[in-house]
């Protein structure tokens, strides 16, 4: 009975565990969601929406704009909206020409405290 109940146990759980292995590999295949804490907290950046839906390449941000590390640029006194909406960092893009620009539509990107913290809590 034992081992019955062992070989149910694999046939039930081992699909559920490849697949939740499958959503992790699809959520890092492209770096995942980034969360940004500085200078404000809970600035969401997706790989996701970025790369495999719009279909930028890496290189187009990682070729100047920001390290491959994340969150390195954090570390930067000049990562401020300032410096965004002057054309730096997000702001090469988010110009209001290539996709929205970085003085509007705040909350595509900010998320606020809570929302920061129910993101980091679903990772």
């Amino acid at each position: 009975m034992k081992y019955l109940k062992s070989i149910i146990a694999v046939v039930i759980f081992l699909p559920m565990l490849q697949a939740g292995q499958a959503v992790a590999a699809e959520n890092s295949a492209h770096g995942g969601d980034i969360i940004y804490t500085k200078p404000l907290q809970s600035v969401t950046f997706s790989h996701k929406s970025h790369v495999e839906e719009t279909g930028l390449s890496c290189d187009l941000c990682h070729a100047g704009l920001f390290e491959m590390q994340a969150l390195k640029i954090q570390g930067k006194s000049n990562f401020t909206m300032a410096a965004l909406a002057k054309g730096e960092y997000c702001g090469a893009c988010h110009n209001g020409t290539m996709a929205f620009a970085s003085t509007t539509r705040c909350a595509s990107c900010h998320s606020g405290v809570k929302g920061g913290r129910l993101a980091q809590n679903h990772e």
